[in-house]
């Protein structure tokens, strides 16, 4: 076993250049693993770097400065944040609180809706099934009312964070848009000499998560737009509220668009029941998350990321079930990092495959010389 072990091992990690992109990949997963929460607005503020650097880039081709594109790049971040937050940020939050207070009226119509289904399809449902279902409801709706509680009484300490965020973020993402060149520079001083496979990796990482970033961004808002255009045509409650919450869900592949049809479907059960209205609704949203799927994401992301079905679902609930919320917004990420890096890594091997033949050739070949003269 140990020699099956100790093979594996120099095959694998024989070359230095390996081993230093091991430890580097260790290090960085062991950082936000410990400290992730603690860094959360230099995560955000990188981020938003990612977003903003096409643009400032764009601006340089056009022959404007460095410090120029940044400060015209900022100067837009900083108006839409601030017309997003004064103009959308409150109306969101007004329909969202007064969901919160309808909330319980909607699960006791739900919850009457459930009562009559073994008398409507006594072949498929009994009585003790929706009992059980009526049971674990008031659970989970007594659950749901502690954490809003819980929540009011953390208000204050939120909103301490949020001008935290407001502050540090903005200031951040200046810093690293005006002085990338200098961080990168900083921070390669005291990575390892032999670090050419890190830095191949990372160059395929950087122009991968570039592309993604721009690209999510690009699908939440197409996304959020079109299902609050559709939502408020059909005159469905809080349709701004849940156009958001569909743009935000895309996020997450496969599991956001799933968990976001909770909320659509109740709501538009509640305002309307099982008419005809609803299966439009239902068949709306449907729509728009097909288009999505199968027009939407392979226009945006046709080289951004290569990665199969399985792989991105493994990487949500992998990352996710190891650092919450940042794990499953890296989820992508960092399955883009692991796939470069697997791919380097093998790329590597083959190369070193293909010199120590070449010298075994040569070898070869100096050594049949006298023999053949």
């Amino acid at each position: 076993m140990n020699s099956i072990f100790t093979r594996w091992f120099q095959r694998n990690f024989s070359s230095p250049a390996t081993v230093v992109l091991t430890m580097l990949i260790i290090v960085g997963f062991f950082v936000v693993l410990t400290v992730g929460d603690i860094l959360a607005p230099i995560l955000w503020a990188l981020v938003i770097a990612y977003l903003l650097e096409w643009a400032v880039s764009t601006l340089q081709k056009h022959s404007i400065s460095r410090l120029s594109s940044v400060l015209i790049v900022f100067s837009g971040f900083i108006g839409i944040s601030i017309v997003i937050f004064l103009g959308l940020i409150p109306i969101i939050w007004k329909q969202g609180t007064r969901l919160i207070t309808e909330l319980p009226n909607i699960m006791l119509k739900l919850k009457e809706q459930v009562l009559e289904l073994p008398d409507k399809y006594p072949n498929f449902i009994t009585t003790e099934q929706v009992e059980a279902f009526i049971t674990s409801l008031n659970t989970e709706l007594g659950s749901l009312g502690e954490a809003i509680l819980s929540a009011s009484f953390s208000s204050l300490m939120s909103v301490a964070s949020i001008l935290v965020y407001i502050v540090l973020v903005p200031l951040l993402v200046f810093f690293f848009l005006k002085d990338r060149q200098v961080i990168f520079g900083w921070c390669s001083q005291w990575l390892p000499q032999e670090r050419h496979l890190a830095e191949s990796v990372w160059a395929e990482v950087n122009r991968q998560i570039g592309n993604y970033i721009r690209g999510k961004v690009l699908e939440i808002i197409i996304v959020g737009v079109v299902s609050y255009i559709a939502f408020a045509i059909m005159g469905l409650n809080y349709a701004l509220l849940l156009g958001v919450c569909v743009g935000l869900s895309v996020l997450i592949p496969y599991v956001g668009a799933a968990l976001v049809t909770i909320p659509v479907a109740l709501i538009g059960f509640f305002q309307w029941g099982l008419t005809q209205d609803f299966y439009i609704l239902m068949i709306v949203y449907l729509i728009i998350q097909i288009l999505d799927g199968n027009v939407l994401v392979p226009l945006i992301f046709s080289e951004a990321v290569n990665l199969h079905p399985v792989a991105i679902i493994g990487a949500i609930l992998l990352f996710g079930g190891l650092w919450g919320f940042w794990g499953v917004f890296f989820a992508i990420p960092l399955a883009i990092l692991v796939n470069a890096t697997l791919s380097a890594v093998k790329e590597h091997k083959e190369y070193q495959s293909a010199q120590e033949s070449s010298d075994e050739d040569e070898t070869l070949a100096i050594e049949q010389q006298p023999d053949a003269e």
